[in-house]
């Protein structure tokens, strides 16, 4: 393993320990254990480096857990910064559903100050009705309880959207993956349409985050057949495998010979 990729792992090893595991096959589980002087140790699946104590787990080296390493680990990462952002998104829809049905029952109220407040500042040489945000408010005041009603409906549906692809991204499912590329993708004519509208720095920011969104999973997890599709992402993966890696020495396969600890690296 390279330094650029140990680093990935040491850090998710140090906030969740260390994976080792013993196979059944003895040459095998020969190679990823050692005796120490505090005992014996075993390679930890995830970073390479050797951890004293039993093995958290045991049995057919085909049944040892599948661990995120190399460039999955580095995938894990960016895809749950997505999720994060899904969920963010999700927070904003859910106060934008709040927000316009407390408008809808305040709609009267609202009306009202409206219809005292701006002849007086008129009177004053105020000419508030000028603003671009006061002419949407009384835009948005002649929409009728049925149709607010409907918007708050689409943005609850949109927030639900959103929150089942930050699931989805976060637990690592496939699926989440596909809902995310196809839901974003479905969405990016219209912020092409509103890019064309005018340019301001939000718009080309959303267009720009979802594109490269898109465009990082079809590419990374080979999505819809991309590069080799489910199959070759799949034997990548077992590809990164220590465990891989080292029964593939066993079977006589150009790979080194296992690493042995330093005085001070087994823990």
């Amino acid at each position: 393993m390279s330094p650029r990729w140990s680093a990935w792992e040491l850090r998710a090893c140090a906030r969740h320990g260390h994976l080792t595991y013993r196979p059944d096959e003895t040459e095998l589980a020969a190679r990823l254990s050692v005796s120490t002087a505090v005992g014996e140790a075993w390679r930890c699946l995830r970073c390479g480096d050797f951890a004293v104590g039993p093995p958290r787990s045991s049995g057919p080296a085909e049944d040892a857990p599948l661990v995120l390493r190399g460039a999955a680990l580095r995938q894990a990462v960016v895809i749950r910064f997505l999720a994060v952002e899904r969920d963010f998104r999700f927070v904003l829809l859910g106060l934008g559903v709040w927000g316009v049905l407390q408008f809808r029952d305040s709609r009267q109220s609202i009306q009202a100050t409206v219809d005292r407040d701006l002849p007086l500042l008129s009177a004053m040489g105020i000419h508030v009705e000028q603003l671009a945000l006061v002419r949407d408010l009384q835009n948005a005041l002649t929409e009728s309880p049925g149709r607010l009603t409907l918007v708050a409906v689409g943005l609850a549906a949109y927030a639900l959207l959103e929150l089942a692809e930050a699931v989805g991204l976060w637990t690592m499912k496939r699926w989440g993956e596909y809902l995310a590329v196809v839901a974003t993708s479905v969405f990016l004519p219209w912020e092409i349409r509103e890019l064309a509208r005018g340019l301001t720095a939000f718009h080309i920011g959303l267009f720009v985050v979802n594109l490269a969104a898109v465009g990082y999973l079809l590419w990374s997890k080979r999505l819809f057949g991309l590069r080799g599709g489910r199959a070759a992402y799949d034997a990548g993966r077992r590809g990164e495998q220590l465990l891989e890696v080292e029964a593939g020495a066993v079977r006589g396969a150009p790979v080194g010979r296992a690493p042995r600890p330093q005085a001070d690296a087994a823990r």
